[in-house]
């Protein structure tokens, strides 16, 4: 079988927004955290290539996920293009020194994990970035096209999410058996307000959840993950009780009625849409003034908070409505 080349197309839909808003708050919250402790919270090289089963899946592939891009080879003894594949993507994991951690099933072992991430043959490379699974390739890839995959998934994981990889200390020692001691992780001041509207934006209590970020906020108004997770919040109860079908027909039938292509914008921001509803609320700027203007630029900075200030589409954005308003 070829190989199949990434796609990052769908990256960004719902739970992808989500997924990127609180995992970026979150690596940078542990980042900074670290560097308060003076923990440089580097690794041993040893520790960039694991073993996951079934049992340690969520340990070391979905939680891991949330600071560094997790890569999964799935294989098996039988498979000899797998004796190929797995070796170079052992090195190549060496080699860049902690921009991805590289996951190894077994699939005999783990038929179970086989079957939820629908593999059909082997070797098949997955990744894992902030939760969200995307298939890589499948078949004995070139190294060329491998190491083209591995850089289009860090920048995803950079810019999308805000992992920036793992410190790798070449004299770090293990533990016994060659296990790294578990990290102690420490609460933080607002954690149980912050866990409290995850859980509620989990239950579709959108309007709590938001009450949760407010309360962080109004304690610390410079608080990322709050900034985040509120934006998020707002946005998902504004499309609660939508009709799309009609919102987009409106927008279609009256392309200078603003009210309408906020709430189109909306729905295109949860579908994953993220260029046109920024396009379609520059649009509305550039062809409206006064109080409808004001209304559709404002919108416009509120669904930049839901992606983040350092994505590249929200860089473009800015510029395009720097352009129009002046």
């Amino acid at each position: 079988m070829q190989p199949r080349n990434m796609s990052m197309s769908g990256v960004v839909d719902l739970a992808a927004v989500k997924a990127a808003g609180e995992a970026k708050a979150k690596a940078e919250q542990a980042r900074a955290e670290a560097a308060r402790r003076g923990d440089t919270g580097a690794v041993s090289p040893s520790s960039l290539v694991i073993d996951v089963d079934e049992a340690g899946f969520e340990r070391d592939v979905l939680q891991r996920s949330t600071e560094v891009p997790v890569v999964i080879d799935f294989w098996a003894e039988w498979c000899e293009p797998c004796k190929q594949l797995s070796p170079v993507l052992e090195r190549l994991a060496r080699e860049y020194g902690g921009r991805f951690v590289l996951a190894k099933i077994d699939v005999d072992a783990n038929q179970m994990l086989m079957q939820q991430f629908q593999i059909q043959g082997i070797p098949a490379v997955f990744a894992v970035v902030a939760g969200q699974a995307l298939p890589l390739f499948q078949g004995a890839a070139p190294e060329s096209q491998i190491r083209e995959t591995l850089d289009q998934l860090i920048q995803v994981g950079e810019q999308r999410f805000g992992l920036t990889g793992l410190t790798v200390d070449a004299d770090a020692e293990d533990g016994p058996d060659g296990e790294r001691p578990e990290p102690v992780e420490q609460a933080g001041p607002y954690d149980a307000l912050l866990e409290a509207a995850v859980r509620a934006l989990d239950a579709n209590d959108f309007d709590g959840a938001a009450q949760a970020y407010r309360n962080v906020l109004a304690d610390d108004p410079g608080n990322t993950e709050a900034k985040l997770g509120l934006a998020q919040a707002e946005l998902l109860a504004r499309v609660t009780g939508m009709d799309p079908q009609r919102v987009r027909e409106d927008a279609a039938k009256r392309p200078d009625d603003v009210p309408a292509q906020i709430a189109a914008a909306d729905l295109d921001l949860v579908g994953g849409h993220v260029e046109d509803a920024f396009g379609r609320l520059v649009e509305a700027v550039r062809r409206t003034a006064g109080e409808d203007r004001d209304a559709a630029r404002l919108r416009l900075l509120e669904l930049f908070e839901v992606i983040g200030s350092d994505d590249p589409r929200v860089t473009a954005a800015r510029s395009a409505l720097a352009r129009v308003l002046f």
